[in-house]
Parts: C-alpha cells; sequence; structure tokens
C-alpha cells in the first residue's frame, strides 16, 4: 500500500497576507473541504499531520540571519513589505512562516523515516519559491524548500535530489540559489519569463560550472495548455532517464490552471495528474520511494483545490503507471 501524509491545521492559515491579498488563508480553507469528500480520505492509505514549527538553525542554514532578525522585527509592528512591494508585513508573520517551513520539515522527516509506513508527503502551503537568502519575494517569505534541501543533506545525507515545479512562476528563489549545485538536479515548467514574474528562467538557464547540464528550464508561452504542458514534462522524463535520486521535491503550484487571476497559462488539473503519476513512478523507481509535494502557488480556490487534490489521489494510489 501506498501511504501519504498531508499535513494541514490552522497554523497553516495562519501563513495569510489578508483577506483582499491573493494569498489568504481561503486557500487552504477551500483544500481541506475538497480534500475532506476527496476518495482519498477513505483509502486507508493516508494520514493527517499536525504543522509544526521549524528549528531556527533549519532556517539559518539557507537564509541570512540579518533578514532572518529583520522578519522577526516585521513581525512584531506588522508594518511595511518584506520585498520591494509584494509580500506585506503582519504581525505573527514570522511564526507562520516557520510553520510553514517546519511542515515541509516534517514531511522530509517522515518519509524518509517511513513513519508509519508513509512514503510521500504534502504540504500545501509550502513551496515558496521565490524567497532568496536575503529577502522576500512574491508572496515568499522564508525559502522552505532551499531550507529543505540542505536539512536532507545535513541530517540524512540526500546527496542527489531531484527538484521538478510547475507553478506559473520561475522558481527563481531555489534555482539561482543553487544554480552551481551539481547534486541538485531542476526541472521547472513555467510562463515565459517575458511576460511574468520573476521574468527569469529562461532555456538557456541549465547551470553553472559543474553544475551545468543538471536544471532545466521550459518557459511556456501564455495560453499554453495541457497538451503543450505534457509535452515540456516529456523532455523532464528524458532529462532524469539516466540518474537516480536520494528523494524528489514537487513543487506543484495549481496558478497555471486556466482561470488564475495572475497568470496566462490555460491548464486544467489534468496537468497536475500527469505530473504527479510520472513523478510517484520515477520516485519508486529511482529514489527509494520519497517524494514530497509542496502546494506552492494558485489564486483561484477552486482550480487548486481541484489540482492539489489530483497530486493528493496520485500519491495515496497503489498505481505507480
Amino acid at each position: 500500500m501506498c501511504k501519504s501524509a498531508v499535513i494541514v491545521g490552522n497554523e497553516l492559515s495562519a501563513y495569510s497576507f489578508g483577506e483582499k491579498h491573493p494569498l489568504n488563508s481561503k486557500r487552504l480553507q477551500v483544500f481541506w473541504s475538497a480534500l475532506n469528500h476527496s476518495g482519498s480520505m477513505h483509502t486507508g492509505n493516508l494520514k493527517l499531520l499536525q504543522p509544526t514549527l521549524a528549528d531556527e538553525d533549519v532556517l539559518t542554514s539557507f537564509h541570512d540571519k540579518k533578514y532572518i532578525d529583520f522578519v522577526k522585527e516585521s513581525s512584531m509592528t506588522g508594518l511595511g513589505y518584506l520585498d520591494s512591494g509584494d509580500t506585506p508585513a503582519f504581525k505573527g508573520v514570522f511564526d507562520a512562516s516557520m510553520y510553514v517551513v517546519g511542515s515541509t520539515i516534517l514531511a522530509l522527516d517522515t518519509v524518509v523515516y517511513r513513519t508509519n509506513g508513509i512514503v510521500h508527503a504534502f504540504n500545501p502551503i509550502g513551496g515558496l519559491h521565490h524567497a532568496r537568502r536575503n529577502a522576500a519575494g512574491g508572496f515568499c517569505v522564508f525559502n522552505d524548500i532551499g531550507a529543505a534541501i540542505l536539512y536532507a543533506r545535513k541530517n540524512y545525507n540526500l546527496k542527489k535530489i531531484l527538484y521538478v515545479d510547475i507553478d506559473a512562476h520561475h522558481g527563481d528563489g531555489v534555482f539561482y540559489e543553487f544554480e552551481d549545485d551539481p547534486d541538485l538536479f531542476i526541472a521547472d515548467i513555467h510562463e515565459d519569463g517575458s511576460f511574468l514574474y520573476p521574468g527569469t528562467g529562461f532555456e538557456s538557464e541549465t547551470g553553472i560550472g559543474d553544475a551545468k547540464g543538471t536544471k532545466l528550464n521550459l518557459p511556456l508561452p501564455p495560453g499554453a495548455t495541457d497538451r503543450d504542458f505534457i509535452s515540456a514534462f516529456a523532455k523532464i522524463e528524458d532529462f532524469v532517464e539516466s540518474t537516480k535520486f536520494d528523494l524528489i521535491i514537487f513543487q506543484c503550484g495549481a496558478d497555471g490552471l486556466s482561470g488564475d487571476p495572475l497568470t496566462h497559462l490555460k491548464y486544467s488539473e489534468k496537468s497536475h495528474e500527469y505530473a504527479a503519476k510520472v513523478l510517484h513512478r520515477i520516485a519508486h523507481e529511482k529514489a527509494g520511494d520519497r517524494i514530497i509535494g509542496l502546494g506552492g502557488g494558485g489564486y483561484n480556490t477552486e482550480n487548486l483545490a481541484t489540482a492539489w487534490n489530483k497530486v493528493v489521489e496520485v500519491f495515496t494510489s497503489d498505481s505507480h503507471m
């Protein structure tokens, strides 16, 4: 049986920039409601876990201390922005962000230890891929992905890691911080940066130094559909064909689905289902079964509930395609 965990709880709802901001607490509520009514809840393969706070040393492995202290101060006042204008501070933002990072670390710990037989885990509010070492960006305060990669290596010696990002926005905070890392394979499908924040992630960017060839950027034009996505994803399958991994991290932002208010792509949930099935198979064939999914973006709540539930459904399935 393919046992999976989903991390869900009010502590993750606290990562919200207010009702009128695209990233608000309603996103988790709608996902949770859909999960509650899904077939995944009745398979016997799904366990729910409570969010947990990260230890600060997990944070300092990736983020500069000066920036962490800045977020702490902003968390007390709740004033201003944590970047140039996308990511507002709010009272309690530090702890809210620490719960996101901690829950991604919990997902990692769970699949490494195979706690209760769990080999896959999903953190719906994880995947904050724009945060840099010394700055917030694009609604992302702390980079749970970067922290998890470093934690996996330090604590479990999981050296070779595959990071796949299908959020409509390029995962610049992961890509550029690990651009020269030959053991982190990155495959990132996103809307072309000529049309969308953060304006990065071009095909010519394949890694630098010893890491050249370990990074794959697959920008798609506005209006790209499931067919375009699946065609691009075939390049990821070729990209990883001859490599074994210790862990897969899957950032499954749902803002590429048609009707998202911030992007111009036209996928349906079939793209998420396809990507999840391929990565689920690769996890079992090449990564010791270990895969963690992170929700990422998505600002049409109906879309994200549908797409993320497809991922959970695949993770709890006994089929490896």
